[in-house]
Order: structure tokens, then sequence, then C-alpha cells
């Protein structure tokens, strides 16, 4: 049995701005209890670097999802890329069914290597503009981590289709893998 199981992108977008605060609330307040202004100013940048980040973020968020997809499931023809244009959202598609684990994991590569990492790396650190990046890329990540949350409800031996044009995923059932 083949059953779709989607997301709304704007029920998502508010979920992002929820995410952001929550994280901005987890991270900021270790943040700004570790490091005095002055350690903040002196530990970072304030350079371009830190925009050019800020975009390449989104790319290279896109990119661990086919990257990691590519390899738990030995196989990196079935990633493709492209953009939502309706709501200038791009996204990663793995085109071939996978096992649940296997979706899980691209779903939550990015926002461990764009967001959580950054973020914590902050941490040690006191850059601000690190923060930042991590705030902005786990609240990026809040698609993801709300398509992992459904999924962690379905049968662990169904396998997992990503739904070429939404977001979402079809789940197939266990009569129809075998």
């Amino acid at each position: 049995m083949l059953r779709k199981v989607s997301i709304d992108i704007i029920a998502a977008s508010k979920f992002a701005i929820l995410l952001f605060v929550l994280s901005a609330v987890v991270f900021c307040v270790p943040f700004f209890l570790l490091w005095t202004w002055k350690e903040i100013v002196q530990n970072s940048t304030f350079s371009i670097a830190f925009l050019i980040a800020l975009v390449l973020g989104v790319p290279l968020h896109e990119g661990i999802h086919g990257l990691t997809w590519g390899l738990v499931n030995r196989s990196f023809k079935p990633v493709s890329f492209g953009v939502m244009w309706k709501y200038l959202t791009p996204y990663c598609h793995y085109s071939e069914p996978m096992p649940r684990n296997n979706y899980i994991w691209g779903a939550i590569t990015p926002f461990i290597f764009v967001g959580l990492i950054p973020a914590v790396s902050s941490l040690f650190i006191g850059n601000i503009e690190l923060l930042l990046l991590g705030l902005i890329y786990i609240s990026g990540a809040a698609g993801d981590l709300w398509m992992i949350w459904l999924i962690l409800k379905e049968d662990p031996n169904a396998m997992i289709l990503d739904h070429p044009s939404e977001a979402g995923f079809f789940i197939i059932d266990n009569e129809e893998t075998t």
C-alpha cells in the first residue's frame, strides 16, 4: 500500500520561527553567560565571510541531504535538486524508495552539520556569527525535523519514497516491498 504523508509549507514556516526562538533561548543564554561583550567582539570577524556563509548554507544544507542519501543508499543517481518557486524553497529529492532509517539519516544530517554543530561550536569559541548561523540553520531544518517526527510514527520496516514535488514522502507498507 502506498500512502502519502506531507506537511504544509506555511505551517512549516511557522514552526521554523518557533524553532528559532526556542533555539535562541537554548543557545543564547549559555553563550551570553560564558562570554563578555568584549570577548564576543574579539572572537567575531564581522566580515563578508558571515554573509557568504549565510548564502552558501542553503545549497550546503540541500547538498548534505543528497550526499547522505547517496551514501546510505549506495547510489547517487536518484539524487536531484530543485526549487519550489512558489515558496522560494530549495529541495533535494531522492527518487527511489529507501529504508525508513536511511530517510531519517538524510533528513537529519543538515540539521546536525549546518545548524547544531555551528551553534554548539559558538559556545566554545565565543563567535556570535557562528551562533547566528547555527540558529538560522537549525530553524531552516524545521521541515526536515517535522518529517522525521512524522516518519518515526511509521513502521520501522516500511520503505520510504521521497515526494517529488511536495514537502513529504510516501510510505510503502511491507506487503508492497516484497
